[in-house]
């Protein structure tokens, strides 16, 4: 998961993509439990998980946005 980039996102499929949206959703909803009860060790790692959420949120987005055109012009 570290070091993901949005062109390595971009080759897996939608149903993979969504899977990792809600695995990183699983985890920072975790770490907002250890950081409230004090155990939470890597702070950067809240900083990763919503990044990466942006990326996949992105190269969703993208796609939607493709089909959207694709189906408006044909």
């Amino acid at each position: 998961m570290k070091g993901m980039k949005a062109a390595d996102l971009r080759t897996r499929t939608a149903d993979e993509l969504t899977d990792e949206l809600e695995t990183l959703g699983k985890e920072i909803f975790n770490l907002r439990f250890q950081r409230a009860s004090g155990q939470l060790e890597n702070t950067a790692r809240f900083r990763q998980a919503r990044r990466h959420i942006a990326r996949i949120r992105t190269v969703l987005g993208e796609r939607q946005r493709q089909a959207r055109q694709g189906s408006a012009h044909a």
